[in-house]
């Protein structure tokens, strides 16, 4: 009997690692001293949140970030005490910290630190990184990249240059590293309305195929041969949206790999589970949702 072929090993890579902590509150107000009724500490970033839940769905993926200062400390000895699988690539430059402020009446609320960029050094090294992997492998790329716009990224574009051809590239980012990838025949860009409506203006692209989110209102899906299909998600009572997009990438980059399914196939499976993680307060923390 014939092997089925290896599933190729999925990286991700969080270009703005996030130090988090999350204060829940009986209620509070700005312009007065609070008292948190409990708190956690999680690390976040886009990446970070995609390998999460590959790593629930029993898809295997390596998360590669940028950490420095006792913040990424931290976040390296977190990402270790939950058994991620990772590879870290030191920076100077301490990594961002965040805070959620959630409960009362007021809807949940996101304070995030500067953006660290990774500096020249790191790139280097995660490009090198990168080079130093199988054929054949699987790269999505997760979030911002601050400092791409600098000579510092010059190996890592090199890098994702060598790797669209050798492997997928999948792409989640937006502003500067967004137009850049969107220029190449790269596997998947996920992208919410309006950056592709701001992204198309006047250009085709040569991307294979495009996953675009609309909030809670239907996703659009157009697939390698260039057809447009729309789908509705799973109408929920929204808590918190945090990741969602995240949870949609990793269920289809799981249904796609593990399942064989095409981009629509994948999307339509993934999307429950987008709905069900935006319904939860944290992320890739919720309840099955129910089976077709």
């Amino acid at each position: 009997m014939k092997r089925p072929p290896p599933i190729p090993r999925i990286y991700t890579l969080t270009g703005n690692l996030l130090w988090e902590q999350t204060l829940e509150f009986a209620d509070w107000a700005p312009g007065r001293t609070q008292r948190a009724q409990s708190g956690t500490f999680q690390v976040g970033g886009k990446g970070i949140n995609v390998s999460k839940m590959l790593t629930r769905l029993g898809t295997p993926s390596t998360a590669l970030c940028f950490a420095g200062g006792h913040s990424g400390a931290a976040g390296v000895a977190w990402l270790k005490a939950h058994g991620f699988a990772f590879r870290s690539f030191a920076t100077r430059r301490a990594t961002r910290t965040g805070l959620v402020v959630r409960g009362g009446r007021r809807a949940e609320t996101v304070f995030l630190g500067p953006d660290a960029p990774p500096g020249a050094a790191a790139v280097r090294r995660c490009a090198a990184y990168l080079d130093g992997q199988p054929d054949g492998g699987v790269l999505a790329i997760c979030g911002s990249l601050p400092g791409w716009a600098t000579a510092d990224f010059d190996p890592l574009r090199a890098a994702l240059e060598r790797w669209n051809a050798r492997g997928l590239l999948v792409v989640d980012t937006y502003g500067p590293p967004l137009a850049w990838l969107a220029a190449r025949p790269v596997a998947l860009v996920k992208i919410n309305r309006q950056e592709f409506e701001d992204l198309r203006r006047g250009r085709r692209w040569p991307v294979r195929a495009w996953v675009v989110t609309d909030g809670g209102g239907p996703v659009s899906v157009t697939d390698e041969r260039g057809r447009v299909t729309r789908l509705q998600p799973p109408r929920v009572r929204e808590i918190s949206p945090t990741g969602s997009g995240d949870v949609l990438l990793a269920c289809m980059l799981h249904a796609r790999l593990r399942r064989g399914l095409g981009w629509r196939a994948a999307a339509a499976f993934a999307l429950p589970y987008a709905a069900a993680n935006a319904a939860d307060q944290g992320i890739a923390t919720f309840p099955d949702p129910p089976a077709k």
